[in-house]
């Protein structure tokens, strides 16, 4: 194992999204996770958020398999779950329990709309935790409905980020205190906190409730996509003025273009004006005009054309082990880099060597593995 979080013992409860993801983060840094699944056997390469974590497979519903991971859980430091709330007491896992078996113990509680309040015992995906936050409406064109920002805002932005943040900053306290604690991560929290700007911007009267009416979702014609003579796009990030200027003078763009920036009563004539430039080449010719220079102009690439990017093949962003694509560790260190720790942990398959570690003897283990307690 390398990379900073080495030494770091986490307890995983398998489920989908944010969960997994940040016990796959960690894993990547070093850190020992431990995945508990319910059943054994399943093997699948592609599920990406599995690298860098071994699996014991618990039948939880025998109060065996429940002494069993609370043994584990002593000699660990942190445990993630993202069940609804009451799931793990019910199991007989809630934190108090585990605190009383480890007074140390980081308990990171990942949910969609938290552990109390009135949403929190309902269903819900990304969308509709971001629905309640504000971050939706902003998003997608002004006569048509919000668009989703595929899972990656409420989900892995607001839930995996912040359940990272979240149980190592207790872990930090920890040292100080010697006590662990319950961290509670709900998106619909967490997921408002990256809308810091746009509140500010709100503050100050610079921010509409219109769709496609502001500086960052489409409304200013210097940020935002455009389409391509090939049918493919470019994005234009070009916020400030000195980079904007760069813009225009590569693009051929008159100077009172440049004058008239920040117009707002402008923007809909640049939006026509640029949308019949920018078809005028190809994305590949756009790219060669702008190359080496500030105008902050980039390919809009598919998830398969990324690898290929010669920005992301010198930084070794992405790698495809066995054929499947992934990122590579992020972020990086100077003297513990972090490394992809093994491939997708099969479902089951270190139990034994896990039990045998935690102290487990030859006995208890082929007693629990006789009783189907574990895989």
């Amino acid at each position: 194992m390398a990379g900073p979080l080495t030494g770091l013992r986490v307890i995983e409860m398998a489920g989908i999204g944010p969960c997994p993801l940040a016990g796959q983060l960690m894993g990547d840094l070093g850190a020992d996770v431990v995945v508990v699944d319910r059943k054994a056997g399943r093997d699948d390469p592609t599920d990406i958020n599995r690298r860098s974590k071994r699996s014991i497979a618990l039948d939880l519903k025998q109060p065996e398999a429940v002494d069993a991971l609370l043994r584990l859980i002593e000699g660990a430091d942190i445990l993630i779950e993202g069940f609804r709330p009451g799931v793990m007491e019910r199991l007989g896992l809630g934190p108090q329990v585990c605190h009383d078996r480890n007074g140390g113990l980081i308990y990171g509680r990942m949910t969609g709309w938290g552990q109390a309040g009135p949403l929190a015992l309902t269903a819900g995906h990304d969308i509709n935790y971001l629905s309640i936050t504000g971050m939706l409406h902003a998003i997608g064109l002004k006569d048509r409905p919000p668009v989703p920002p595929l899972n990656l805002a409420a989900d892995y932005a607001g839930g995996t980020m912040f359940l990272i943040f979240g149980v190592l900053a207790a872990l930090y306290e920890r040292a100080r205190s010697g006590r662990g604690q319950v961290v509670d991560v709900a998106m619909s929290d967490c997921a408002p906190a990256l809308m810091g700007l746009v509140q500010a911007m709100a503050a100050r009267g610079q921010w509409r409730e219109e769709r496609q009416s502001n500086l960052l979702d489409g409304g200013a014609p210097f940020y935002r996509c455009y389409e391509t003579l090939d049918g493919k796009y470019v994005s234009l990030g070009a916020l400030e003025p000195q980079f904007f200027a760069v813009f225009c003078d590569l693009a051929g763009l008159a100077e009172v273009d440049k004058q008239s920036q920040y117009d707002r009563a402008s923007w809909a004539d640049k939006h026509v004006r640029y949308e019949a430039l920018f078809r005028t080449r190809t994305r590949e010719q756009w790219m060669a005009v702008f190359e080496g220079s500030d105008a902050c102009v980039a390919p809009v690439l598919s998830a398969g054309e990324a690898p290929d990017h010669p920005h992301n093949r010198a930084r070794s962003v992405f790698d495809a082990p066995d054929g499947v694509l992934q990122t590579l560790p992020a972020p990086r260190f100077s003297r513990t880099p972090g490394a992809v720790n093994g491939a997708p942990a099969q479902a089951g398959g270190d139990g034994e060597a896990i039990l045998e570690a935690a102290g487990f003897s030859a006995v208890e283990i082929a007693a629990l593995k006789a009783a189907g307690t574990v895989g």
